[in-house]
């Protein structure tokens, strides 16, 4: 039988591997749709579709894990991203490289079943610990990942980093088919009911639930159409392409793995997790507002620091937050109902701000976006103190 240990450090490295291949791409996207006459909404699109498939699947294989298992839910979508960034290497149209988010998209909803692996294996003391070492694993992702990723679109063309994530995919299938074992005991499993959208229901009946659901929206809401933005400000603004824009994207994987890894258990343990959900929001809103108005990529990468920082307290926190609300057995439900509404808020939050973009400019679209930060701020102050503080847990100290 593995040891805790052990197990900790294969679903790190699964999801690792995952968004390795995931963050390949990020820095050729742009500029792969604009070779098809994309503009900020055709851009907004691609993301949006992506987070449309995640949400459907994140809605259905948190709780499909919760009756079959996490082990074939997370192997099964290793296969189907595989195909996914295959069709991405060698899309010769604006549909193919539709159809290839889309098919990317549903594999990324496994995210709920690894978080519920990570729940099945920690004690409610340590749960937002174990978040944030998924954090960490998503924080290296994006170091190397688009690292990789902008130096192969630089210098080897828009196929090379889908090849390179495809074939990231099926590695990762083939160690974690050898090494994963699973996590949910039999006795546990067939008790969530059929599967269906009923859980976000659920999630929503609860008052404790409530409002981070709604954070959960609004936060990717507004990061998703930074995200779209944000290549198309710099690039009108400082000339960047994929070189560039991976630079950035490894520098929030270094601020995520750093924060998570390392300093975010010992940040916790004084604050507690809802300070640092209200702080983070507020901390992304004027790192984002700030942004139209640098005068060199040197000051938009300074910028990123703080940004990213902030988003790196706020995420496992939120996480661990609805992990101690959720039940033992029906930890993949919950925290897939929560991905859902986050995806939902990736699916409109490309759009609605890529139009912004194109209609209004750089300036109102990220003074918008921040001010949809805030709002999840202000949200977010009427979660309880008393469901959010380790220190009211029945079981284990605080946080640690």
């Amino acid at each position: 039988m593995p040891t805790a240990r052990s197990r900790f450090a294969v679903i790190f490295l699964t999801v690792l591997i995952d968004l390795i291949g995931f963050g390949i791409i990020l820095p050729t996207l742009p500029y792969y749709a604009q070779r098809f006459g994309a503009a900020g909404l055709g851009f907004g699109w691609l993301v949006g579709a992506f987070s449309l498939m995640q949400f459907l699947a994140t809605a259905l294989l948190g709780r499909l894990s919760d009756r079959v298992g996490r082990r074939p839910v997370l192997l099964a979508t290793m296969l189907i991203n595989a195909a996914g960034y295959t069709l991405f290497a060698f899309a010769g149209s604006y549909a193919a490289l539709f159809i290839s988010r889309v098919v990317s998209g549903f594999a990324s909803g496994n995210i709920s079943a690894a978080q519920a692996y990570m729940a099945d294996i920690t004690t409610p003391a340590e749960r937002s610990r174990g978040m944030g070492l998924i954090g960490a694993a998503f924080g290296l992702g994006f170091i190397i990942g688009p690292f990789i990723g902008g130096i192969a679109g630089h210098y080897a063309g828009h196929a090379a980093p889908g090849l390179l994530a495809g074939g990231l995919s099926l590695i990762n299938f083939v160690s974690a088919y050898r090494i994963l074992p699973e996590s949910l005991t039999p006795e546990r499993r067939g008790r969530a009911g059929s599967v269906g959208f009923g859980h976000l229901g659920i999630a929503l009946a609860r008052p404790a639930i409530r409002p981070l659901a709604a954070v959960w929206f609004l936060m990717p809401f507004a990061f998703a159409g930074y995200t779209v933005a944000l290549p198309l400000f710099a690039g009108a603004s400082f000339g960047w392409k994929e070189r560039e824009l991976g630079l950035l994207f490894a520098l929030i994987g270094v601020v995520a793995a750093t924060v998570q890894g390392y300093l975010f258990g010992r940040i916790v343990r004084r604050t507690g997790d809802r300070a640092l959900v209200i702080l983070g929001l507020i901390g992304m809103a004027a790192g984002i507002a700030a942004v139209p108005f640098v005068g060199s990529s040197l000051q938009l990468y300074l910028w990123t620091i703080p940004l990213a920082f902030a988003n790196s307290i706020m995420v496992p926190a939120a996480n661990g937050l609805v992990s101690k609300l959720a039940g033992a057995e029906e930890q993949g439900t919950i925290l897939g109902a929560v991905q859902a509404f986050a995806a939902l808020g990736r699916f409109a939050g490309p759009e609605a701000l890529g139009i912004l973009y194109d209609e209004a400019g750089a300036v109102t679209t990220f003074l918008a976006a921040a001010a949809i930060m805030l709002a999840g701020a202000l949200i977010a102050v009427r979660i309880t103190r008393t469901s959010a503080d380790p220190a009211t847990l029945p079981v284990g100290p605080r946080v640690a």
